[in-house]
This record gives structure tokens, C-alpha cells and sequence, in this order.
């Protein structure tokens, strides 16, 4: 029986798995140990069922995610939106060693991606879905490249992506704690006994409730750098031959939008419902992504992806221990960082926090980690890791 799902239907079906999916990780400890999102843990439930569905024999469920390329859009235009340049001079030197190592840490896992996806004999470009895309970009950017790379014909993209991106998350999560818990102990770290004054200000309009007139402003700034980014992309993919998803270009736009704006009136911008948005728009797209894809497609590529994802791992506590600990001063904060680098290299920004949230818990605070890890997780990163995957993708494609 073959049973097609409408488009509202399925944005329906989203938005339940995604409320499924927060049900679930307050009820299961082992999702909130390891910051499992919700729409993974909704939209894996739905895959599976489909998955048992259609090897029984019993039905085949297709779905129409025609939308979900628009959720996307928009919640990478609100990452861009959030890049203030003026953040980035609150974290100094360090901030700057920090942002190079995870650009330098993009590129490596790509080459991991690529050269062992050859020397497995699959298509090298699953291997950069199990390489930046996947490990420091996660779930979002997983489902973002692999629907892209779906279009130009590379089979089981996203569903590599998705599982890959899985996989680094639940690691992520595992060797932080101990990997930093390693530094504290060997080199005998504690904590500054001073107290450091704050860095950030408290802003009086984050207190403030939401209003329609804001939040629609910002809706209003949302749309403009879609419809900008789209026109980008659409240009230079025309101009140079070369692949530039719209909402990259979106995103970019949303980078030069935000930082004009602090410039000329930074009262315009109201983080408060950018970040809402982007939650609503990353956790529905993020929904109709597991919950469209297709386990059975990567069956076979099970062993690979581990054998990719387990020297992803390797990789970066090597590099995290002996080059950026020694980078970031060889101190407490530099060790809580590496904990943070762990976690987001791995997965995303909120395992980064997590990790960082257990080491300060036991062993005492580090305001620069908090203020140097969330900044450059959130949204620097892109500004290395999305060149380097776009130029890998074209290169092997």
C-alpha cells in the first residue's frame, strides 16, 4: 500500500515528531547526557517506523518536504544575523588562536573524510558528508549539504550525513569530559582565584517581552537577506560554475546585514526573536529531514561511516591535547576550551556548552571559555568551515 502524505500534513507531522522528540529527552536521561536534539530523537522514531513499514511489506510512506528547503533557508539567515563583529573583539587573542583551530580542523576533517572514503572505495564526496559537514557543522549543516548534494545525484547523502552527524554528537559528548578531566589532572590546573569582572553588559531590552513590532521587524530582515542570498547563490553558481547554495549566500548576507546595522542603529537588531526563530526553523527542518530519510539507503554504509566518524575522534582529542591546550596558554581555560572544542568539533555548539557545563561544574568556573567557545561555535566557524566544504564538494564532484 502505498500512502502519499500532503504538504501540510507533513509539516504537521514535524512539528509532533519535534514535540515527541522534547517529551522524550525529559523522560530519557541517556538524550539529555549526551544533548541528543529533539527533532533527531522524533524524526529517527518516524524513520524507523517507515523503515519497518516498507521491509514488511506492509506500506510505503512518502512524504512532501517541498518546504523544508524554506525552514532551512531561514534558520541559517538567522545564524548570519547573529554575527556581530563586536563580539569577536570581546575575546581577544585568544578567541583568534581558538577560531583558526577549528578552521584548520574543518579542513583536516575533510582530508579524514575523503581519504578514507577512497581508501573504502565509496564515493569520496560521503566522505566529506562524514568529514566538516557532519562533525563540526552537524545535524543542520548535514541536512542543508546532503539535501544538495541528494539533487546532483549523490545517493544516500543525507541519510550519511544524518547518521554520521549522530555518531559525532554521541562522541562529542563521551571524550570531553574525560579529555579535559586528562589536562586537569596532569598539569595540576585549577581555576583563577581572582574574580573576573564580567565581560558582557546585560542588555535591559533582553528583559523586555517580545512585541509584534519588533518581532515582525526582525522578520522583515529575516526575508530580505533570503531573498538577497537566493539571488547570490543563483549568481555565482551561474557566473563561476561552481556550487553555491541560497542559503549560504542568505547566510552571508545576513553576516554584512547584521554588522551594518551595529554600525548605524544596533537597536534594530532584537536577538531574543532572531533566536526564537532560529530555533522554530532549525528544529522543523531539522524534523522533516530524519523523519524523510531513508534508513535502508545507507544499510551498506554502515561500517564505513564508523570507521570514518571513530578516526574523526581520534583526530581531534590528539589535536585538541597536544596543539590547542598548548595554543591557549596551557591553563584551566585553556583546558575547559578544549572541552568545548570537543564537543562542538564533534557535534554542535549546545554538546559544547554541555561538556564545559560538567567540567565547571566539578572543578570551577571560566568566563573566557563561555564567552570564546558559544561566539565562535555559533556562527565563526562557518566563516572557514563552509568555503572549505563548498571547495571539496566542487572539487570532487
Amino acid at each position: 500500500m502505498n500512502i502519499e502524505v500532503n504538504q501540510v500534513t507533513t509539516i504537521f507531522l514535524a512539528v509532533a515528531l519535534l514535540v515527541l522528540g522534547s517529551f522524550l529527552i525529559k523522560k530519557v536521561s541517556i538524550f539529555q547526557k549526551f544533548c541528543i536534539p529533539a527533532p533527531v530523537v522524533g524524526g529517527l522514531i518516524f524513520a524507523l517506523i517507515v523503515t519497518t513499514l516498507k521491509a514488511t511489506g506492509v506500506a510505503e510512506i512518502t512524504l512532501d518536504t517541498s518546504l523544508q528547503s524554506l525552514f532551512m533557508l531561514a534558520f541559517f539567515t538567522t545564524v548570519g544575523l547573529g554575527a556581530s563583529f563586536k563580539l569577536v573583539k570581546l575575546g581577544g587573542k585568544l578567541l583568534i588562536i581558538y577560531w583558526l583551530a577549528c578552521g584548520f580542523l574543518a579542513l583536516m576533517q575533510n582530508v579524514i573524510g575523503i581519504s578514507l572514503a577512497s581508501l573504502l572505495d565509496i564515493d569520496p564526496l560521503l566522505g566529506i558528508m562524514s568529514g566538516a559537514v557532519a562533525m563540526e557543522g552537524g545535524h543542520g549543516s548535514a541536512t542543508a549539504f546532503g539535501t544538495t548534494l541528494e539533487e546532483m545525484g549523490v545517493d544516500s547523502a543525507l541519510t550519511t550525513g544524518l547518521a554520521a552527524a549522530t555518531l559525532g554528537l554521541v562522541a562529542g559528548g563521551l571524550v570531553g569530559g574525560p579529555t579535559v578531566k586528562y589536562l586537569i589532572s596532569k598539569y595540576n590546573l585549577t581555576p583563577a582565584e581572582h574574580e573576573v569582572a564580567a565581560s558582557v553588559v546585560s542588555d535591559e531590552k533582553a528583559k523586555a517581552d517580545i512585541h509584534s513590532d519588533t518581532f515582525i521587524m526582525q522578520v522583515l530582515l529575516i526575508t530580505l537577506c533570503m531573498s538577497l542570498g537566493t539571488y547570490l547563490g543563483e549568481l555565482f553558481s551561474e557566473k563561476t560554475g561552481l556550487v553555491l547554495p541560497s542559503y549560504v549566500g542568505a547566510m552571508f548576507v545576513a553576516v554584512i546585514v547584521r554588522n551594518v546595522l551595529d554600525r548605524v542603529n544596533d537597536r534594530v537588531i532584537d536577538m531574543r526573536s532572531i533566536n526564537l526563530i532560529g530555533d522554530v526553523t532549525l528544529g522543523i527542518f531539522l524534523s522533516m529531514a530524519l523523519m524523510s530519510i531513508k534508513l535502508w539507503e545507507v544499510a551498506d554504509l554502515a561500517l564505513p561511516i564508523f570507521i570514518i566518524v571513530a578516526a574523526q575522534v581520534v583526530f581531534i582529542v590528539l589535536l585538541g591535547v597536544f596543539v590547542l591546550f598548548h595554543l591557549l596558554g596551557k591553563d584551566y581555560d585553556a583546558a575547559v576550551m578544549v572541552g568545548g572544542f570537543t564537543g562542538h568539533g564533534l557535534g554542535a555548539t549546545p554538546n559544547a556548552m554541555a561538556n564545559m557545563s560538567a567540567i565547571t561544574q566539578k572543578f570551577g568556573p571560566s568566563q573566557k571559555a563561555y564567552l570564546i567557545v558559544p561566539i565562535v561555535g555559533a556562527f565563526l566557524i562557518d566563516v572557514f568551515a563552509v568555503p572549505i566544504i563548498l571547495t571539496s564538494i566542487n572539487l570532487f564532484s
